[in-house]
């Protein structure tokens, strides 16, 4: 078996400082920009992800919340005011936190309609669920949870 590694490689010309401050700049950008995917459908977990989320934020973070897998099926009972999580949810929805719903899981789980009632836009770019690719080409650092 072999195993293949591909690595990306910076040449940074350290006598030329403009080179050095563009490469301090983008890690930094790189540095404050977190998509975080949540599959799993349990809503403790998922309080964890808007906790961070909203964490994140306040500390001048951009976050973004992507719902994959079973966390789809989060959105009915987090929509409801008796939800001990419904406030933290509404923050992170007002804030534009949440990015959107994976479009097979919610059509696979029979959410679709809860989800686009709730206002949270279905994403699909990769046969129905969102692709973290189009994530990290942005500059974006995935968390899973």
């Amino acid at each position: 078996m072999k195993l293949i590694l591909a690595v990306r490689v910076r040449y940074i010309d350290l006598r030329d400082p403009d080179s050095v401050i563009a490469n301090k700049k983008n890690n930094q950008e790189r540095s404050t920009m977190y998509c975080l995917y949540a599959f799993n459908g349990e809503l403790m977990c998922f309080v964890h992800v808007l906790l961070n989320g909203l964490d994140m934020a306040e500390k001048g973070k951009k976050v973004v919340i992507v719902l994959e897998g079973a966390s789809v099926t989060l959105v009915s009972e987090l929509e409801k005011e008796s939800c001990p999580f419904h406030k933290l949810y509404i923050k992170a929805k007002a804030l534009g936190l949440i990015e959107g719903a994976c479009k097979a899981c919610s059509v696979k789980l029979g959410v679709k309609e809860e989800v686009e009632k709730a206002g949270i836009a279905l994403i699909g770019e990769m046969s129905g669920h969102p692709a973290m690719s189009g994530y990290l080409e942005k500059g974006y650092s995935v968390i899973t949870f």
